[in-house]
């Protein structure tokens, strides 16, 4: 390989995975935002389904630093492909969360509510912090252009995934 296809192979390495970074980033921020600023309460398979960009922006950071030290190639490949797998893992639970809110298929029995039946007592609040769980995984709370943030995790995750693919294959 001459110098010149190797520094091309690294760019694009290195912008894929700046890309890929800055999408997950988005994506995860858009769901704390909706969570933190906007109120919506996650499930449990609405945390489930951050879980692969936790795991996934650290591995696209590593790739692009790898890519930009000018490390071996295989090395930021490896890593985009590894990124990419967690994406379309995270487009797995999002489908399966999906089907569960359209009732294609049943939830797991984690995904069931019990928090309107909170107590207004205040000295039995304590002990029912423990006890209560999210909402239900089979109601969307937000649906834009008819999908829900399921829906909508699903088509991220494919995005983010070709884009990891797509890089690992350019920067080889």
């Amino acid at each position: 390989m001459s110098i010149a296809t190797s520094s091309t192979s690294s760019r694009a390495g290195l912008g894929y995975s700046v890309l890929l970074t800055i999408g997950m980033i988005i994506v995860i921020g858009s769901a704390l935002g909706f969570q933190h600023i906007g109120g919506y309460i996650p499930c449990a398979l609405c945390l489930e389904q951050r879980q692969p960009y936790y795991y996934g922006i650290p591995v696209a950071i590593v790739a692009a630093l790898t890519a930009a030290l000018g490390l071996p190639s295989w090395i930021t490949r490896g890593l985009l492909i590894v990124a990419g797998l967690m994406m379309v893992v995270g487009g797995g639970i999002g489908v399966y969360h999906a089907g569960v809110e359209w009732h294609f298929w049943a939830g797991p029995t984690t995904c069931s509510t019990s928090a309107s039946s909170m107590t207004q007592n205040a000295g039995d609040l304590l002990n029912e912090l423990s006890t209560i769980k999210g909402p239900s995984c089979t109601e969307a709370a937000l649906r834009i252009l008819g999908l829900s943030m399921a829906g909508w995790n699903v088509i991220a995750s494919v995005i983010l995934a070709a884009i990891a693919f797509v890089g690992a294959k350019k920067a080889a």
